[in-house]
């Protein structure tokens, strides 16, 4: 019986080779959002053979700059992160993405992440049903209350 090595990256789960192999092929630039134990980082990427390049990054530890309480890996939160990605990569040139998720399912917050992505301009194929209520978004469902169309406005001012 031979002995086949599985490759490293699917052996620890990280990576979906079917998945990355059909994006690659499409020659656009995808969007990946990761939300850790206490934030949400989203990534607008160009895929290369050698390796990616990053187009513009975002992470919810932005938000504190701006006043923002509570969670940094909210609905509210990861929409805001989302939308300040958005804003960056617009300034870089991109104009359309598509999600890429992994290994990840997708989730509310990856949802909200997205829907920033869109609102800022970005061109993506999604589905306006996958996305989380505008209560939601406003984070009118959390006890720490924030301001998102203050900060949203301060990510305009500042972003160009």
């Amino acid at each position: 019986m031979a002995y086949s090595t599985i490759l490293r990256r699917l052996r620890e789960q990280k990576t979906n080779y079917k998945k990355r192999g059909t994006m690659l092929m499409g020659k656009r630039d995808f969007i990946t959002v990761n939300i850790t134990n206490e934030n949400t980082q989203v990534q607008i990427m160009k895929p290369g053979m050698t390796g990616d390049k990053v187009l513009a990054s975002a992470h919810s530890r932005y938000l504190l700059e701006k006043g923002w309480k509570g969670s940094r890996k909210s609905v509210p939160a990861a929409y805001l992160t989302g939308y300040l990605a958005g804003k960056k990569a617009l300034s870089e040139g991109a104009k359309d993405a598509i999600l890429y998720t992994g290994t990840r399912k997708y989730t509310q917050r990856m949802a909200a992440a997205l829907k920033g992505v869109i609102d800022a301009g970005v061109t993506v194929p999604a589905n306006a049903e996958t996305f989380p209520p505008d209560e939601r978004i406003n984070g009118e469902h959390l006890t720490v209350k924030n301001e998102v169309s203050k900060i949203k406005s301060a990510i305009d001012s500042e972003v160009k």
